[in-house]
């Protein structure tokens, strides 16, 4: 198996981003409904901890493909950059799509490793 690469400033990239989404789709979708909005958050937040690839985690509830791993980031960055400029001023939701370019630069060591690594338990 190969070693996975070092990618702290990536991790705090996508952190960062995850955070961007918990915050940004809610605040995008309260105006159409409440309930929504909460199952947006619990989707993007819950997913990612069901599901994940080993290796990558400490804790793997749910084993699964590097590349679901990958689809489920880019889940996250979607979601933050669409509900950004759905919710928040131009000059925000600018800044959020500069941050999600930036993190798939620095996720693509990582994401080559994801698919490497296939799915093993």
């Amino acid at each position: 198996m190969v070693e996975r690469p070092d990618d702290r400033i990536a991790s705090a990239l996508r952190f960062t981003m995850e955070l961007i989404a918990w915050v940004a789709t809610p605040w995008a979708l309260w105006e159409q409904s409440w309930l929504l909005a909460v199952l947006a958050v619990m989707i993007l937040i819950g997913l990612p901890t069901v599901f994940s690839t080993p290796g990558d985690k400490a804790q793997v509830l749910v084993a699964v493909p590097g590349s679901v791993t990958i689809l489920l980031v880019l889940l996250q960055f979607g979601a933050a950059v669409i509900s950004a400029w759905l919710a928040w001023p131009v000059w925000s939701a600018v800044l959020v799509s500069l941050l999600a370019a930036a993190s798939l630069v620095t996720e693509r060591r990582r994401w080559r490793w994801l698919v490497s690594t296939g799915h093993q338990n």
